[in-house]
């Protein structure tokens, strides 16, 4: 393939992923904008391999790298559960940091590249930047990884005097960064890059270490922008434009989710780096105090509840990480399509930080085949509580708790949350009185139009289900 030929398969490519992330800005083109990606990394691939940069002899290891590749990624897509997407997504992430920090240390040894003056600066800053990016990328993601799936705790560590050590690790990076500049040879500069290199993969882990549970959605969208600029990094040491534009589109849109996931949790994104709030133990909930929740806990049995959702002419349901959990999502469209046969208007209320990834809930609502039209999202529908009859949310606790706007003292205190108190009956589904994963209580479940509908979300569901069809 020649170099023009190549050159516009990548302004292709670089269309079709444009065109992808405008697909996947709604739920009904998303299947179109996933197709668009699909078909515009298989052209940039195949522009590559058979490029003019790539010899016929490496053809051979390439193709052999893109079977072992694609098989695992065949073999991950069939099985994870979707209720395991945030952690493969965090994983996914840490590959791409991994890849930045390789291709880094590969350009730096590549005798074949020989520059000098203003050239050879730019291209060791393009190095020395992109195996820092790539080094935080990968050992952030990595944390996030472990605490999304439960092996490592969502309780933040703050270290004393943090951010100090995070001010001298970026000033030690400065340094070693002249250092490196300076470097004569590549055996002079490879121990400052080195060393910039453990910094950067322990600042990782400080970062992601030192962030609770709640804003654990806001991680991994700053990780999937990280994951981006560590492309463009690899794509300005490796000279491909489109590596540089595909980064740049992940990079600056992942940030922009950021910045929407911030607002809404009341969150300022330096904030929520420096040390987000959360303790993810899950206390049970505490009494006694004038600060703490007070009143008697109403529980309810899956009979009368679905008792009350056949008397209900509106329904709102608010899904939450337990409905992933449980896996629930399929028994919950179930219950949607009986009482929509019976006439009632039922419809989904979607916080943006519901679950532990942006668009967690939207995605296992898709997979159940809940029609679009009825899934709302918290801007569209909180007016609409106050003439709901019952207002059920199943698995969620921090985007429903009130004392974000009640409670000035509170740490989720300036929250948007979904107002599920105001409606006329609001049921709670939990497998226990323990706080959310921000490890804060929720005043709610004492409230007296509120009842508690305690055990497994699918097991629950499935009794009202089956009361409601009988």
């Amino acid at each position: 393939m020649s170099q023009s030929l190549a050159t516009v398969a990548y302004l292709g490519a670089a269309i079709l992923f444009i065109l992808s992330l405008g697909g996947l800005s709604n739920p009904e083109t998303s299947r179109r904008g996933n197709l668009f990606g699909m078909v515009g990394m298989a052209l940039a691939v195949l522009a590559t391999v058979f490029g003019p940069r790539v010899s016929s002899s490496g053809i051979a290891w390439i193709v052999g790298a893109l079977v072992i590749g694609g098989g695992i990624g065949l073999y991950a897509a069939k099985v994870v559960k979707m209720t395991q997407m945030p952690e493969l997504v965090a994983l996914m992430h840490s590959l791409v940091g991994l890849a930045a920090c390789l291709v880094g240390f590969a350009s730096y040894v590549d005798t074949s590249i020989q520059l000098q003056g203003a050239e050879k600066i730019i291209h060791e800053v393009e190095i020395y930047v992109g195996i820092l990016i790539g080094a935080v990328t990968f050992s952030g993601s990595l944390i996030a990884f472990g605490k999304l799936n439960g092996k490592i705790g969502g309780k933040p560590l703050l270290l004393p005097g943090r951010h100090w050590l995070n001010l001298a690790a970026l000033l030690i990076v400065i340094w070693f960064g002249r250092e490196f500049l300076r470097a004569e040879t590549v055996e002079q500069g490879m121990l400052p890059l080195t060393v910039m290199t453990v910094i950067a993969l322990l600042f990782g882990i400080h970062m992601v270490m030192a962030i609770g549970g709640a804003d654990m959605p806001v991680v991994v969208s700053m990780l999937n922008s990280y994951s981006g600029w560590a492309a463009a990094a690899t794509g300005f040491m490796l000279s491909n434009d489109l590596l540089i534009v595909t980064g740049a589109l992940v990079g600056s849109s992942g940030a922009i989710l950021s910045y929407i996931m911030c607002n809404a949790m009341n969150r300022n994104f330096i904030s929520v780096i420096a040390g987000g709030f959360g303790s993810g133990g899950g206390a049970p909930a505490k009494k006694g105090d004038a600060a703490e929740p007070q009143g008697e806990v109403v529980p309810v049995a899956a009979t009368e509840t679905a008792e009350l959702l056949r008397d209900a002419k509106s329904v709102i349901i608010v899904p939450g990480y337990g409905m992933a959990v449980a896996q629930a999502q399929h028994t919950v469209n179930e219950i949607v399509k009986t009482l929509r046969e019976k006439g009632t208007n039922v419809r989904f209320a979607i916080h943006p930080v519901a679950g532990r990834m942006p668009g967690h809930m939207n995605v296992l609502l898709a997979e159940a085949k809940v029609p679009y039209d009825i899934v709302m999202e918290m801007d569209e529908i909180n007016e609409d509580f106050p003439e709901a009859d019952v207002a059920m949310v199943i698995g969620a606790n921090d985007i429903v708790n009130p004392a974000a706007q009640d409670d000035p003292a509170s740490p989720i205190a300036g929250m948007p949350v979904l107002e599920v108190w105001k409606a006329k009956t609001s049921i709670v589904m939990k497998r226990s009185m323990a706080s959310g994963y921000a490890g804060v209580d929720n005043p709610l479940f004492y409230k007296d139009n509120n009842r508690m509908l305690f055990g497994d979300a699918k097991k629950m569901l499935d009794e009202v289900l089956a009361a409601l069809k009988g």
